[in-house]
């Protein structure tokens, strides 16, 4: 376990699952009206692996259950197959977080990209073994590379806000 004081993780849970929260509510706002030929990075992925590398600690695996069974049930994907892909990506993540706290970032961003390729492949075939319909693989191709794309931005704007070693030099002084 972490060294962090009581007060302090329970704050940062808690910032996580409002930031995961205001990013479901997000993708829930009508923007626009007619079908789109391209689609966004997942944010909530993004986010969730970032702070599962950085500070595992901050995202326990209750939470990120909750978090994204509850992503699946409102953005209308089948209850579970997603919320589980992540859980299973977000803790192989959280269990190599040391090891790659000492390969720099390069390491955990291809750790992140292995990850979400992962969940599309596996989500994909979870669908096709219930015979469910699917989503234009083009569409989740485009996710999945916008999400890759994405992860650095999301890593430092992280990093800033929760700190973590992993990539980042540490500030002058700090030890």
């Amino acid at each position: 376990m972490s060294h962090t004081p009581v007060g302090k993780l329970w704050t940062m849970r808690a910032g996580f699952a409002l930031l995961v929260l205001g990013v479901i509510f997000a993708n829930l706002l009508p923007l626009q009206t007619t079908p789109q030929s391209w689609t966004g990075p997942d944010l909530v992925m993004a986010l969730a692996c970032a702070w599962s590398l950085r500070r595992p600690d901050y995202v326990p695996f209750w939470g990120l259950a909750g978090l994204f069974l509850l992503a699946d049930l409102l953005l209308g994907r089948p209850p579970g197959l997603w919320a589980a892909l992540m859980l299973i990506g977000c803790k192989s993540l959280q269990s190599r977080s040391r090891f790659l706290r000492n390969g720099g970032f390069l390491a955990e961003w291809i750790a992140m990209a292995v990850v979400a390729i992962f969940v599309l492949l596996a989500y994909r075939l979870g669908l096709a073994l219930v015979l469910l319909d699917q989503p234009s693989l083009r569409l989740h191709i485009y996710e999945t590379l916008a999400t890759i794309t994405v992860y650095p931005l999301v890593a430092g704007i992280s990093h800033m806000m929760i700190g973590g070693h992993t990539g980042f030099a540490p500030a002058r002084g700090a030890q």
